[in-house]
């Protein structure tokens, strides 16, 4: 599988149907979803659909492109191409599998799994091209976790910064904490592809992004769970994650390994 430019010029044409189906799929979500929160009173919900799917469906549809260019690259044999077609699966990810959780909320069908369940498979796909090493593959795949966790942990400030205008406290860190998280997850997507790229800073960006994930999610998390909803809160899985993954890439085992992975031809 390594090396198959002809397996990744299929895929290449998978992730454009996918880039394409997933702009049909947001754009037949978007208003739905808005009106379902509001149905049911809950026009902070709404907020916070308005906005990130708008974000997401930029995104998402601009990785149709981005497999084009892929497609050419795997037509001339060139080097650099399953590195782009696994950037543009990452990000086909994150934008298949949020919005199952807004569209569910609302009774509706989670139609972007689809998306979701191609993305993984153009993933690996494209991991198994470049020859990426087994345990680099685990590392990226757990990385990812942390990056979608973290981004869905920037979602619901948003919708909580509506409805906490009587508590200044609260309310001026949902709108701190919620590009805190954003900007954690884009660098948790940024320590994947400079760890598939081999590059030496690939663990200090890691690092930046757990921080960032745990700065923003715990004081969410731990507020939620003792003082709203009176259980384990969904805010922590980030944080909780991307611990595991900074006391993981300070090892000095993790740092050697890396090493290896970027000195290997």
């Amino acid at each position: 599988m390594k090396n198959n430019a002809k397996l990744g010029a299929v895929f290449s044409v998978l992730g454009i149907l996918t880039g394409l189906l997933f702009f049909y799929l947001i754009v037949v979500l978007y208003n739905p979803s808005i009106d379902a929160h509001m149905a049911i009173g809950r026009a902070d919900e709404a907020t916070s659909v308005r906005i990130t799917f708008a974000v997401l469906g930029w995104i998402g549809t601009a990785t149709g492109a981005i497999w084009a260019v892929v497609f050419y690259g795997f037509l001339h044999k060139e080097k650099w191409a399953w590195f782009w077609g696994a950037v543009a699966a990452t990000i086909q990810l994150l934008a298949g599998f949020f919005p199952m959780i807004p569209a569910m909320d609302g009774n509706l069908p989670p139609s972007t799994m689809v998306v979701f369940i191609l993305g993984a498979i153009l993933w690996f796909g494209m991991l198994f091209i470049g020859g990426v090493k087994k345990n680099i593959i685990i590392l990226a795949f757990v990385a990812g976790l942390a990056y979608v966790l973290t981004f869905i942990d920037g979602v619901a400030p948003i919708s909580k910064y509506t409805t906490s205008h009587n508590n200044p406290f609260w309310n001026g860190m949902y709108v701190m904490s919620q590009q805190v998280s954003w900007w954690g997850a884009a660098a948790w997507a940024i320590f994947i592809f400079a760890l598939l790229k081999k590059k030496s800073w690939a663990i200090p960006v890691g690092i930046f992004a757990g921080v960032m994930s745990m700065i923003a999610g715990y004081p969410l998390g731990i507020n939620n769970a003792l003082y709203e909803v009176h259980r384990f809160s969904m805010f922590l899985p980030a944080p909780l994650l991307s611990t595991g993954l900074v006391i993981y890439l300070l090892l000095p085992g993790t740092r050697k390994m890396t090493e290896r992975w970027i000195a290997a031809d």
